[in-house]
């Protein structure tokens, strides 16, 4: 009989060959089982969520989620974590030629190269003594729980494309976010919120550089593993209510037609991202009614709140702070918040004490709240941005710096109180135990579990990975 079916008829060879595939397994699974209770089997075994595709892992995890404090803009090491006295000994003295000739500099060439001293002092924090800059008190008062990491260093010297290499471990567009990685490969805790979630804030000290969606692309991963951004004021989503006149029961009918439909054009064409628009169908409907859980901050204490330094859904790095924390207990597997506020071209003084004021208090309040809740040892927080700054002055700031920067980390896994490689006596180069960004990547792969030699994704005949093809290591020394 001939099949007038347009849909079918629009077939492609190849996904007639691969559902014919099928079928064929389907017959033989079918003759070693009861065929009565087939369907039914096969309904229950298909997952209510990406589960991931590393199963089972490497080796043993010690985290389960990242909260990414991601400072873009390239916050200065040397008023953050990176103590030099022997620049104040030299502020406004030439920088030696031996340093910089023949390196990457982004807006300073051609300039007389002249020493800036760190613009705040330095206290020794904790029982661990860790060195970080006086305007940060709060991120001092949780020292004992974090890792400092003085040796960074990057490839890319200017914003976007550091950005790019920072999230994705190139600086090549196209390439799938850290995110993207960590849902494709674990999958999500939670049925009913993206596991892959974004909000950014803008500080008020500071040029708020750009941040573009791609930096939490999937990239050639799937697009059902990218990120979601929320918008951090007021709902975190979009049209999350229905119109008036339109009932959950209507919505639902409504989403079915459409998956319906969207099945019927898989049938024939065998796409992946068909598959992820009825993934992500079903999950807007699902998050109508979880989201307004999420953003319902009313069982949090007032105590809580001054904690923070918030009452929410403000738009602040400390009320995503508070959404990240409230996010993490429902299931979400990558957080990452931006705030862009840490470009200090000029006015760095004025600029890194109202910027540090922005952020300092809610870093400390997320770890302190997740320690209390018993959420810390599986939390794996991260706060850095995507280079440096320079030891020299630009003006009354500092230029763009790569060869030498901070990084901080805490829980999941990484030992408390303990700071990890350093940088000469300016700040300029990363000289004890210089740390990739794919050094990094590889660290927090094995924190979840994942040998990162072992991760990868075939795309146009090659396997790619978030750690390239060199040879990153871990860095042990700061695990616990």
């Amino acid at each position: 009989m001939q099949d007038n079916n347009p849909m079918r008829l629009l077939q492609t060879r190849r996904s007639f060959l691969g559902r014919a595939g099928c079928g064929v397994g389907a017959m033989a699974l079918a003759s070693l089982l009861d065929t009565n209770d087939l369907p039914a089997r096969a309904a229950s075994a298909q997952p209510q969520r990406w589960t991931g595709v590393l199963k089972p892992l490497h080796f043993a995890p010690q985290a389960k989620r990242v909260i990414y404090l991601y400072q873009a803009g390239g916050p200065s090491h040397l008023e953050t974590f990176d103590y030099k006295p022997n620049l104040a000994k030299l502020d406004g003295q030439p920088i030696p030629e031996s340093l910089t000739k023949g390196q990457p500099i982004a807006q300073l060439q051609g300039r007389e190269l002249k020493v800036m001293g760190a613009q705040h002092p330095f206290k020794k924090y904790g029982d661990s003594g860790q060195d970080i800059c006086s305007i940060f008190p709060h991120i001092g008062s949780v020292a004992d729980e974090v890792a400092i990491v003085r040796s960074m260093y990057t490839t890319a010297i200017n914003h976007d494309p550091a950005h790019s290499y920072m999230n994705s471990g190139t600086s090549i567009n196209g390439a799938p976010s850290a995110g993207a990685w960590w849902l494709y490969g674990l999958g999500s805790e939670t049925d009913n919120l993206p596991g892959f979630v974004v909000l950014s804030s803008v500080g008020k000290f500071g040029q708020a550089q750009p941040i573009a969606a791609r930096q939490w692309s999937a990239g050639f991963l799937p697009s059902r593993f990218q990120g979601v951004e929320f918008r951090s004021k007021g709902d975190p989503v979009l049209y999350v209510g229905n119109p008036q006149g339109v009932s959950r029961n209507g919505q639902q009918h409504v989403v079915n037609a459409v998956n319906k439909l969207n099945a019927l054009r898989d049938d024939v064409v065998d796409n992946p991202e068909i598959a992820t628009r009825i993934a992500q169908y079903e999950m807007a409907f699902k998050m109508q009614a979880s989201v307004p859980g999420l953003i319902d901050i009313s069982g949090e204490s007032q105590e809580t709140l001054d904690l923070y330094g918030t009452q929410g859904a403000d738009g602040s790095f400390a009320a995503n702070c508070l959404l990240a924390r409230r996010l993490a207990e429902r299931g979400a597997r990558f957080i990452q918040l931006y705030h862009r506020a840490w470009d200090h071209h000029g006015g760095i003084k004025k600029n890194m004490a109202g910027t540090a004021s922005e952020v300092d208090q809610a870093t400390a309040a997320l770890i302190k709240d997740l320690k209390r809740r018993g959420m810390l040892d599986e939390t794996l927080i991260l706060w850095g941005g995507e280079f440096g700054r320079t030891p020299m002055a630009q003006g009354s700031g500092r230029d763009h710096h790569i060869k030498g920067f901070s990084m901080m980390l805490c829980g999941g896994g990484v030992k408390g109180g303990v700071s990890y490689g350093a940088t000469d006596d300016y700040g300029y180069n990363a000289l004890e135990n210089p740390v990739s960004v794919h050094d990094l990547h590889a660290t927090m792969y094995h924190l979840f579990g994942i040998d990162f030699k072992r991760f990868t994704f075939g795309f146009q005949g090659l396997d790619f990975g978030l750690t390239g093809v060199g040879a990153p290591r871990v860095l042990t020394e700061i695990l616990a």
